[in-house]
């Protein structure tokens, strides 16, 4: 066993030095390399604090409350991260570098008005001047590090002490073993469920370790709290941690209301209000030597007052050792308090740091515990349980591994090992024979719980009868909306156009569209009545977390938006969850990470919506199953009904996804329409586009109703209205295009791209908003003819083959339109050949060069460039003349008939790469038209944004902005000025 405990160790040690180095590396560009104002932008830093007042506090700490300058107007603190419990160095205004340092301390407390910082003992020496200004910088926390490698020297070196059989079972040394004769258990929650029972049974019986597997919403904490009880009535003494203060404040409260006698240590600033009542100090504060410590501390405070009014040496000596005097009686009296409360107590509760040699528990003897109960041990690294665990014989071990893992700043070290959690490598090496899993939730709607059971917890979990069909429209003052009636909905932005942003310094996400999308669907779930602190809204990435802050918080200050780590543990009635995503290289990032997915999906109670571009989140096999879940149980509907001026992309992946892009069957626009809803729900603009339908694959979901079937036949109908029109306009030769009237809805539209994709024809859509309609009009250089009698084979020919696929209901899976391309490619094919045969039959290769480009472009206005002329020389000329012919050619504008030279002059055309003069540069001039309006719109669909003129971006500066760089130059050029007039000056003198 020395062996493994060794190793383990000594690479433990390792892995925790390389986080550490990361983090203190991390600390160190930022105080290096950015200024102390950005990082108080960044919310790691204040600056100019002066001190408001100065205080004993327990131990003897100096407590100075820190606020900002009130007598300037400054009544309130910037937005920072800083919060109890946070190492910080005090600074003075010089910056934030290690030479101005003055000191470190913990905070205490942070408000928005102030922030107070307990100081050691041993900073006497400090003087803190109360009219001096300060700055303060979050430190990376060292004090967790040097515990947990104390706890790991120890564990090496540990004999024969409490737990050194809990050792070798947790280092696979012996096995698990069970108590011969357990006693019947008596349980004092009468309504544990099956599962929980059978968890707290096999907890009682086990001698050394049992591990409780609590997925979400499984009452884990009720179980938890019952297991601790258990052992209090036999009287065992419990210590019981967790690795966050929140998790340990609410065992505090749950224990305290079931009167057992607790006590929670830790800075009474970092404690749930409700229950600083149950913390060590307040304990100490009501105890019989309160009053003699009270007085001592007075004493304490007295000599500071007088020590900073002595001005002779001698009798500031004198003080000094009346201060160190008090101090060492305070100390004395305050240890035999501490002892007897904790002596006293049946369960004692502490984070896992907390739990140190260091903190009061260096009072207790070595055996006084019986039992360590580690709740939420996954989120916890393995070298903080120890620091627990080597107080005790036998160890519970609660939480859900499937969850978030605790956060770690290297990768590297996190690869290597440092991730694993306690449970997790138990679990690995134990298997199910020391876990028991709890089975019944008492959170999820089933359908949100059935993909988590399904993809985390191989099918086990069930829904308790309770929660198993509950719905947001149950809820008091909610009205009964599409939105409060679905458990699950997605909202799909695939091929909206809707792309990720990347902030160029950030390694974070965000998503302009998603948030819209979000604010629209808060909106009406708030409308409905559901209250905003019953709905959390999560994006994994901090970027887009800000982004739907500055949209959403100050309509709603009640709504919590927070990554997914901010919401462990927690649970709201309705989630929104923005996935971020969208490339077209299909790229996840950290999505991947599928405990995370598991952890915020598995917050919501009755209603989860996700907002993401299905065809890049599809590209991950975990976040694909969700999909497919929400796809087949849920509703799913397309971006285009909750953002209407979006234009969609136009470029395509593969050729496979061309189906899915184009997708147009309409089933959750049927199923609206179905259900009749009154206007007042769907706001008008919103749903206008329904039919575009959502691009997921479909296929999978469309539910036909049997109302839907006069649908069909409408249809049909409308089909072959449009089709007939179309069919005149080729016949009419006279008639240069076909305008449909701006009437048309969305769905005759999609009709009318279709059949024109079908004959051949061009199509596009002019005007806009209300006065949006769609011109056909003949393909460039084939005649109308032509034209038809194609159609007309077509026709011939479907009715051959059986009729086309398109033509049947509309409420059938998406359109082939890969097919039907690839029909027209082959067209395309056979045409070439014949061309390809003409060619042969005539002689001069140049004629039949310019023939075939002529017949190929239409009316192509470029001439034959340098490698045309190249090739249509004949081998047997000689070198130079080619080049002299190439060499002419280029001098030349490439527009047809022009002569004009564009040796000095001349624009290159992007598109061709031609040069071309200026009177003909222009792509529509000369014939790169089309490839420009593509350029353009896949531009736009990338940025959003539609630039005047030739769609460039304005780069000239700003007429104001210019006004004021202008007068700032002019202000600074008069300061230099006089500068150097009094120099001047002085030389003459």
């Amino acid at each position: 066993m020395a062996m493994a405990v060794e190793q383990f160790v000594s690479k433990t040690l390792e892995l925790l030095q390389e986080e550490r180095e990361a983090e203190i590396q991390e600390t160190q560009t930022w105080q290096e390399n950015i200024s102390p104002k950005d990082l108080q932008n960044k919310g790691v830093c204040l600056l100019k604090l002066q001190i408001g007042s100065q205080s004993t506090g327990l131990y003897g700490r100096t407590v100075v409350v820190l606020e900002p300058r009130k007598h300037l107007g400054f009544s309130s603190l910037p937005s920072n991260n800083f919060g109890p419990g946070d190492i910080v160095g005090l600074y003075d205004t010089s910056g934030c570098t290690a030479a101005s340092q003055i000191g470190t301390g913990v905070v205490t407390r942070a408000s928005q008005a102030s922030i107070s910082v307990a100081f050691d003992d041993s900073k006497d020496e400090l003087g803190f001047n109360p009219d001096a200004l300060y700055n303060l910088l979050k430190l990376a926390n060292d004090i967790t590090y040097k515990r947990m490698k104390h706890a790991l020297n120890a564990l090496n070196g540990y004999n024969n002490g409490p737990a050194a059989n809990l050792i070798s079972v947790l280092f696979g040394d012996t096995k698990p073993s069970s108590q011969s004769q357990p006693n019947e258990v008596q349980f004092l929650n009468l309504n544990l469920d099956d599962s929980q029972r059978e968890a707290v049974s096999f907890a009682l019986s086990q001698r050394e370790l049992a591990v409780i597997h609590g997925p979400p919403g499984t009452g884990k904490t009720t179980t938890v709290v019952e297991i601790i009880l258990q052992a209090v009535k036999q009287g065992q003494k419990v210590l019981c941690c967790a690795p966050s203060n929140v998790a340990v404040d609410n065992l505090v409260e749950r224990l305290a209301r079931c009167k057992a006698r607790v006590v929670r240590l830790g800075h009474p600033a970092r404690l749930l209000e409700s229950i600083q009542k149950h913390s060590l100090d307040a304990i100490l504060a009501q105890s019989d030597n309160a009053n003699i410590i009270a007085d001592i501390r007075k004493d304490i405070d007295k000599a500071f007052m007088g020590n900073k009014k002595m001005h002779e040496k001698g009798e500031r000596v004198n003080f000094r050792k009346e201060i160190g005097e008090l101090r060492k009686e305070l100390k004395t009296r305050e240890a035999t308090a501490i002892t007897q409360i904790l002596k006293s107590a049946d369960v004692v509760l502490s984070t896992n740091t907390g739990a140190c040699d260091g903190g009061p528990l260096k009072f207790l003897p070595a055996e006084h515990f019986d039992w360590v109960v580690i709740d939420e041990c996954a989120q916890a690294l393995e070298s903080c349980c120890w620091i627990a665990l080597l107080r005790s014989r036998k160890c519970i071990l609660a939480g859900d591994y499937k969850q978030l893992p605790p956060t770690i700043k290297s990768q590297t070290a996190a690869s290597k090992g440092l991730s694993l959690s306690l449970m997790e490598r138990l679990i690995q090496m134990y298997g199910d024979s020391v876990v028991r899993m709890l089975t019944v939730q008492y959170r999820m709607n089933s359908a949100i719980m059935e993909w988590a059971s399904k993809e985390m917890y191989q099918g086990r979990l069930t829904a308790h009868s309770s929660v198993e069909k509950h719905l947001l429209k149950d809820l008091p003052g909610v009205t009964s909306v599409d939105e409060t009636s679905t458990p699950l909905l997605l909202i799909d932005t695939a091929g909206c156009g809707l792309s990720e942003m990347e902030v160029p310094d950030e390694q974070s996400k965000g998503n302009q569209g998603e948030a819209d999308i979000v604010e629209v669907h808060i909106k009406t779930l708030t409308e409905a009545g559901v209250k905003a602190k019953d709905i959390a809204v999560i994006a994994p990435y901090n970027l887009q977390v800000d982004l739907l802050r500055q949209k959403l918080s100050a309509r709603h200050p009640e709504l919590e938006i927070k990554s997914v780590d901010g919401f462990q543990g927690r649970e709201k009635e309705a989630v929104v969850l923005s996935l971020v995503r969208s490339n077209r290289k299909g790229e996840v990032g950290f999505l991947a990470e599928d405990r995370r997915i598991n952890v915020a999906v598995t917050r919501a109670r009755r209603h989860i919506a996700v907002v993401c571009d299905t065809q890049t989140v599809r590209n991950h096999a975990f976040l694909k199953s969700l999909i497919d879940h929400m796809t087949e149980f849920g509703e799913v509907r397309t971006a285009f009904e909750y953002v209407q001026d979006i234009v969609p992309q136009n470029y395509t992946r593969s050729n496979k996804d061309i189906k899915a892009k184009m997708s147009a069957s309409s089933s959750t626009s049927t199923k609206q329409k179905v259900k009749d809803q009154p206007p007042s729900k769907v706001k008008q603009g919103e749903r206008k586009s329904t039919s575009k339908e959502n691009t997921t694959g479909s296929e999978n979901h469309t539910k036909c109703y049997t109302s839907a079937q006069t649908e069909e036949e409408q249809h049909k109908e409308r089909y072959t209205e449009i089709r007939e029109q179309v069919e005149n306009f080729l016949r009419d030769l006279n008639q240069k295009e076909l305008q449909f009237p701006s009437s048309f809805n969305s769905h005759d539209r999609l009709l009318v791209h279709q059949i024109a994709e079908e004959l051949g024809l061009m199509h596009e859509s002019k005007g806009e908003g209300r006065d949006r309609c769609i011109t056909v009009s003949r393909p460039l250089g084939s005649t109308p003819a032509e034209e038809l009698t194609q159609a007309k084979e077509e026709e011939a020919k479907e009715e051959e083959t059986g009729p086309n696929p398109q033509r049947e209901t509309l409420c059938q899976p998406p359109l082939d339109l890969k097919s039907l391309h690839l029909e027209r490619m082959k067209r395309e094919q056979q045409r070439r050949e014949e061309s390809a045969q003409q060619k042969k039959q005539q002689n001069s290769i140049p004629a039949a060069q310019a023939q075939s480009s002529k017949k190929a472009k239409g009316k192509n206005r470029t001439k034959a460039g340098a490698c045309d002329i190249a090739a249509a020389a004949a081998s047997d000329d000689d070198f130079d003349t080619l080049i002299t012919a190439v060499m002419k050619a280029d001098s030349v504008c490439s527009f047809v008939k022009c002569k004009a030279s564009v040796l000095t002059l001349g624009q290159l055309c992007l598109f061709c790469n031609r040069q071309y003069c200026l009177s003909h540069h222009i792509p529509e001039v000369h014939g790169c038209g089309d490839k420009a309006k593509c350029h353009a719109r896949m531009r736009i669909s990338k940025e959003g944004v539609l630039y005047a003129g030739s769609g460039k971006k304005d780069k000239s500066i700003d007429p104001n902005k210019k006004a004021y760089l202008q007068r700032k130059l002019d202000s600074k050029l008069k300061d230099m000025a006089s500068q150097r007039k009094p120099k001047n000056k002085d030389k003459d003198s």
